[in-house]
């Protein structure tokens, strides 16, 4: 019996032994001693990792590594060294870092999670069917403002009753992403549609959990243990069915000379690589393509708009004045539209102040070094997971005084004109950057100028007493539940 706690303490010092090796091997950037096998997790608050991380760089500075369970993972934290990574060294850091949690649905393939060849493969042929489908083009906008009149049709409908504006608020992106990918849109009351969305918002809720956080540092227990993550599976191979049955029914009406979607793009290029065996374009990678494409362009701006309009409510005379500069550039008799952009710069500016304040992936998504890299005086070893902590950058008190504050100031000079930030980093930088980041925009801009084009806000509580930290704000920011009026102008 006297044996066993001596067999631990000596297995126990191994492993401290072995770890402190690979450390001195790869010259990984200093950090908290891990302990075996757990690693850092003891000294990081998986409710709020990004906080943990914060006072982990006041320590360590701005490049440091943290064990995730056994594995480490290299810090970058501060504006400088991500742009140094990100942009000035984009293609060392062009890896996808491990998300083991989300890896089991994708199996590396699609956009998102891939990497190598894959993942340069699929992306700039993405990118270039996205351009032929419109995007960054008028065209795209014209959908996005059909869509937008018609969020305004069934808000009207509410007749300034309280109401939870999430699904009303996801139905514009995600008719917009459908009508690339699918050629058509869905109905507000149509049952898949509803479905479709249920899946998509509880998705972005489950990943950003500290129990998915947990699983991704001990992914041995994903298979074993209960958990929100397995009805995160459930959720995704119901969508991946969904997308399966549009495939197919695409295929059955497919014209290879007059390709109507994205679907159908790569459908094409699937039958012209038939014969190439190591062709990345396949029947499993359309089908995740589609579904980060879908999961990237719908939950994502959605939670913005939903988080920004509690701001918002929080914040009625911010609401008041993009009214008032919406009246005077606008007006009543048409809607808004990206040209106006460029004279509404308090609008552009709380759009901006929205998307810096809610922090929407404080830690990004994981990168990986694509090759042992020299990063200033240290050594990353090839496939190390780097987390670019975006929240360092948007929450810079030195370009954005008062960060904590939500400030529409942060993006206008002094004669109120709209001034750009290099700071300003939402959708990431560098090769990995969002590929949705103009869409993105556009929808952005237009639903808030047609909503407050043709509502006021009304709280159902005093402002003051509007609670505007997140719920949860690990891999995502999640704002908490509320309701609102929408009262007719």
């Amino acid at each position: 019996m006297d044996l066993f706690p001596i067999l631990v303490i000596c297995f126990c010092l191994i492993l401290c032994l072995l770890w402190n090796q690979r450390r001195a091997k790869g010259k990984l950037p200093p950090g908290p001693t891990p302990l075996p096998i757990i690693g850092n997790i003891l000294q990081i608050n998986m409710k709020d990792m990004n906080k943990s991380l914060n006072m982990l760089a006041k320590e360590y500075g701005p490049v440091f590594t943290v064990h995730f369970g056994p594995k480490p993972t290299v810090i970058l934290h501060g504006y400088e060294a991500i742009k140094e990574a990100l942009i000035d060294r984009g293609e060392e850091f062009s890896g996808r870092g491990e998300f083991p949690v989300l890896h089991k649905t994708s199996q590396g393939l699609g956009v998102v999670f891939s990497n190598g060849e894959l993942w340069k493969q699929t992306r700039r042929f993405s990118l270039m069917v996205l351009r032929n489908m419109g995007m960054g083009k008028k065209t795209i906008e014209d959908r996005i403002q059909e869509e937008a009149l018609c969020l305004v049709e069934a808000l009207k409908k509410t007749k300034g009753s309280p109401c939870d504006p999430s699904f009303l608020l996801g139905c514009v992106p995600c008719n917009v992403i459908c009508s690339v990918i699918f050629q058509s849109r869905f109905e507000y009351n149509d049952e898949k549609f509803l479905t479709l969305m249920k899946y998509f918002h509880q998705n972005f809720e489950i990943v950003s959990t500290p129990w998915v956080q947990f699983c991704n540092a001990f992914p041995f227990v994903i298979d074993y243990l209960p958990g929100s993550h397995n009805q995160l599976y459930k959720n995704v191979e119901k969508q991946k069915n969904f997308i399966l049955d549009k495939i197919k029914e695409h295929q059955d009406s497919l014209d290879h000379n007059h390709p109507r979607d994205f679907i159908d793009y790569f459908l094409i290029k699937m039958e012209q690589e038939k014969h190439n065996k190591q062709s990345e374009f396949t029947m499993d990678n359309l089908i995740i393509t589609v579904w980060d494409l879908f999961s990237a362009g719908t939950e994502t701006t959605s939670t913005t708009m939903r988080y920004g309009l509690l701001l918002l409510l929080k914040h009625p005379e911010v609401s008041a004045k993009v009214q008032e500069e919406i009246q005077q550039v606008v007006g009543r008799n048409r809607s808004p539209c990206m040209k106006d952009r460029s004279s509404m710069p308090y609008t552009d500016a709380v759009v901006h102040e929205i998307q810096r304040f809610i922090d929407l992936v404080p830690t990004n998504v994981p990168h990986a070094v694509t090759q042992d890299v020299k990063f200033r005086e240290y050594i990353i070893p090839k496939g190390t997971t780097v987390i670019t902590s975006l929240n360092s950058v948007l929450y810079d008190d030195k370009e954005f005084p008062n960060p904590e504050k939500f400030d529409p100031g942060h993006f206008l000079d002094k004669s109120g004109n709209f001034k750009k930030s290099d700071y300003f980093m939402p959708f990431s930088s560098g090769k990995r950057v969002c590929a949705g980041e103009g869409l993105a925009r556009m929808e952005l801009f237009l639903i808030l100028t047609n909503i407050l084009q043709n509502f006021t806000l009304k709280s159902l509580v005093d402002p003051k007493d509007i609670d505007i930290t997140p719920v949860n704000k690990n891999f995502g920011s999640i704002p908490r539940f509320y309701e609102l009026c929408f009262i007719p102008v």
